[in-house]
């Protein structure tokens, strides 16, 4: 049922956003930091035996609250590019985007639905067991408080509150989005050429196209697309860069002590 519920929005955005009110396809919506001094989360250590952090596994225990706004870079197979997230516009959605990235979910995984002229989608994650303990774990929608302009990124979404992991950057002005209820909350801020270049030779999801289908990503993993969709690109690793934090005043000096003056 929660499938059923993600096609059939993707059906009417997709048909909304294609020229000439063409429709084009029928698939879902848009729907380990490296450390560096004092500016990103710690490396993944490549101690632990999974491949993943075993956190991930509990989507309950991540509810950080997300700076007023923080960077990310991916470093994907085509290059990097930067995203900036503003909390302001989507509180909700930049508070799990922010611990997501924390914990290295986006890492490893593939933009799985490239469409030129409309967006780019990707947040399955490279590993089933990850991905199922998210499924059931989605937050409430944020007021739309920016637009779906182009270089703005955004949840996918299946209907009210059940946006989960899946994001996607317009990759063109889709304002018509904003009246569905897609709060975008944060913007490509360098690197867009990188993001139009994404491989988007598969296009839709089957059957309307030539791309993966997303239950069998969700099943199988990255193993799965890089099996049956080896061009298409991929996040290597992502880095969180926190802002500076804010110098605090010295405290003002306490004015000297004139000497005693000596008795007469």
């Amino acid at each position: 049922m929660h499938k059923c519920r993600w096609m059939m929005v993707a059906a009417l955005v997709f048909v909304a956003a294609a020229p000439n009110n063409e429709a084009q396809a029928k698939a879902q919506t848009p729907t380990k930091p490296k450390s560096a001094t004092g500016s990103t989360a710690a490396h993944k250590s490549t101690a632990h035996a999974s491949p993943y952090e075993r956190v991930l596994l509990r989507p309950a225990l991540l509810k950080a609250r997300a700076p007023g706004t923080y960077k990310v870079k991916f470093v994907t197979t085509k290059g990097d590019f930067v995203i900036e997230v503003t909390r302001a516009w989507a509180p909700l959605g930049a508070d799990r985007f922010y611990n997501l990235v924390r914990h290295h979910f986006y890492d490893d995984t593939s933009f799985f639905r490239v469409l030129k002229g409309f967006v780019v989608q990707w947040g399955i994650s490279a590993y089933p067991p990850v991905t199922a303990a998210w499924e059931h774990a989605p937050i409430k929608d944020d007021p739309v408080v920016q637009s779906n302009l182009r270089g703005y990124i955004t949840y996918a979404m299946g209907g009210p509150n059940t946006r989960t992991t899946q994001v996607f950057i317009n990759l063109v002005d889709n304002k018509r989005l904003d009246g569905m209820g897609f709060s975008a909350f944060g913007q490509v801020t360098e690197g867009m050429d990188v993001v139009d270049s994404l491989y988007s030779g598969y296009g839709e999801g089957a059957p309307d196209g030539h791309g993966p289908m997303q239950d069998a990503i969700e099943k199988s993993g990255k193993s799965y697309l890089d099996k049956d969709f080896p061009q298409l690109d991929s996040i290597k690793t992502t880095e969180l860069i926190l802002p500076p934090v804010a110098a605090h005043p010295r405290a003002a000096s306490a004015p000297k002590a004139k000497p005693a003056s000596k008795k007469q």
